[in-house]
């Protein structure tokens, strides 16, 4: 017989882990049971509606993705190795070149068929353009209004109510709302108007350099009533990108209706030819590398081939367009930034400067003294104010209007400037503001600084100009300070900070800072 086999036995320790597993298992199954009991079922799924038909629309081109971030453990690099430091390195110097090369000003001339903005509200590119072919010539309370129908009711003197009556019956715009009249992508800086009568074409510049271009006088579509699932079209605009930083200013030639003149903080200052769709460089810096921010430019009537300009380093150019872009006569005339100048209309060799140093400064072009860095135009008069001032605005019967942060527009009057020889001196008297006007210029950070325009050549003769209003308004003023409108309407849901007349015409444009238009006419 074989032998018999011993029987096993089992150790205290092998059946208490035994225990302890049939245990646990009592315990999971237990918890299943229990949650199966307490958790819902999921509701079955809501069956879809059917979609409306909607108008198709152009998919909006989209820059590719970018690659996402490796892991340098995963590719085998250590940290403190050489060789992920050179990584780095070199990803950080791309990353540089790039924010460089987005900034950088495009030299020579461009065409605007080949820098049209992307997007679906300026699709219309440079077809835009062509009914332009051929033309001549402290904190703020939104919806607060600071004037009203009784101040133009209880006005006593007559052609000074006629004319409040007048300029507070110009309507806002109502061929469309002003959300869709998206003129330029970002925040507008500057704005203009065609100077023609014809019709309102309006011009904006824009933050990161894109001008965009509003013709009001398009037709309305028209849009079946019964067709309720119908979108009602965005209005033609057209968008180009014709520099590559802030469109600081507007200007349009004196002599040539088709001739549109912009400046930048990239330096530049180029001419673009309506007719021909072209955008010529006319002034920048020999050197790409150099920075020259230019604030202002504007255009002596007496001689439009010279262009004078400011710059955000204290600096006031002079341009002759007949002579190579980089050859400009350039004078420093402050430490500080000038935020804004302009010439007189009518004597455009007297230049009013605004800076950052809370001056008004009113300088003649026609004596230049000086050697070297030190070589400037005559300064004829000065005045301070209590804190910086960021614009002064000629008009063409010798005020000057000015706005600064000490919340006031102030009026200077030099009726009998056409008199003053070459290098005058302006006695201190003289140089005290006439009017002085409350104004909350407080803009803060994402408001564009308000300025004030005065109509070029009113043809009522009534010497007027606008300037933003913080609580949603444009406010226009009269040349002795009288309030003679405070234009708004529904649908603005942004300070229109950025306000310009129309040269003859009373019409008046403001530009907000979601790149939106408000047009009163």
């Amino acid at each position: 017989m074989p032998p018999r086999k011993k029987e096993t036995v089992m150790s205290e320790f092998e059946r208490k882990r035994l225990e302890n597993i049939a245990y646990n298992n009592a315990i999971l199954s237990g918890i299943s049971t229990t949650a199966d009991k307490i958790i819902p079922k999921p509701a079955p799924p809501k069956p879809k509606r059917a979609s409306t038909p909607r108008v198709k629309r152009e998919p909006v081109k989209k820059e590719a993705a970018r690659p996402t971030r490796q892991s340098s453990r995963l590719a085998g690099l250590e940290a403190d190795s050489a060789v992920l430091k050179r990584k780095l390195d070199i990803e950080a110097e791309e990353e540089a070149a790039k924010a460089k090369a987005k900034k950088m000003r495009v030299s020579g001339d461009l065409n605007l068929g080949d820098i049209t903005v992307e997007g679906r509200k300026w699709e219309s590119s440079a077809d835009g353009l062509a009914l332009l072919k051929g033309l001549g010539v402290r904190g703020a309370q939104p919806g607060v209004r600071t004037f009203t129908e009784k101040d133009v009711k209880h006005t006593k003197d007559k052609g000074l109510k006629d004319l409040r009556l007048r300029m507070s019956g110009l309507k806002l715009y109502e061929k469309w709302a002003v959300n869709d009249i998206k003129i330029v992508p970002q925040r507008i800086y500057s704005m203009c108007f065609h100077p023609t009568e014809e019709k309102p074409i309006i011009f904006a510049g824009d933050k990161e350099g894109a001008m965009g271009v509003f013709d009001a006088s398009q037709p309305t579509p028209k849009i079946e009533d019964d067709d309720e699932d119908a979108e009602y079209p965005d209005p033609i605009i057209s968008a180009f990108k014709t520099h590559s930083r802030t469109i600081s200013s507007f200007h349009f030639s004196p002599t040539d209706a088709n001739a549109i003149y912009s400046a930048s903080y990239d330096s530049s200052i180029r001419k673009l030819d309506l007719d021909k769709g072209i955008s010529t460089e006319i002034f920048a810096p020999s050197s790409s590398s150099e920075d020259l921010p230019i604030s202002a430019i504007d255009i002596p009537t007496t001689d439009p081939n010279m262009i004078i300009f400011s710059t955000l380093h204290g600096s006031l150019g002079r341009q002759d367009q007949r002579t190579k872009p980089s050859s400009a006569e350039i004078w420093g005339l402050t430490d500080h930034k000038i935020g804004g100048f302009s010439l007189h209309p009518r004597h455009p060799y007297l230049v009013a400067t605004a800076s950052l140093d809370r001056t008004l400064k009113i300088w003649d072009l026609r004596k230049i003294t000086g050697k070297g860095d030190l070589r400037h135009p005559a300064l004829l008069g000065e005045h301070e104010s209590r804190l910086s001032v960021s614009h002064a605005s000629w008009s063409s019967s010798g005020q000057i209007a000015t706005s600064s942060y000490d919340d006031r527009i102030k009026i200077y009057s030099f009726p009998s400037a056409g008199e003053w020889k070459a290098g005058h001196d302006i006695p201190a008297k003289e140089m005290q503001p006439t009017v002085e006007i409350p104004h909350n210029n407080q803009t803060g950070r994402w408001v564009t600084i308000l300025k004030p325009q005065w109509q070029r050549n009113p043809q009522d003769g009534w010497q007027k100009f606008a300037i933003g209003n913080m609580n949603r308004f444009v406010d226009v003023y009269a040349e002795d300070g009288e309030q003679l409108a405070q234009l708004g309407g529904d649908g603005i849901t942004a300070v229109p900070a950025v306000a310009h007349f129309h040269p003859t015409k009373d019409w008046v444009a403001g530009g907000t800072a979601s790149g939106k238009l408000c047009l009163w006419m």
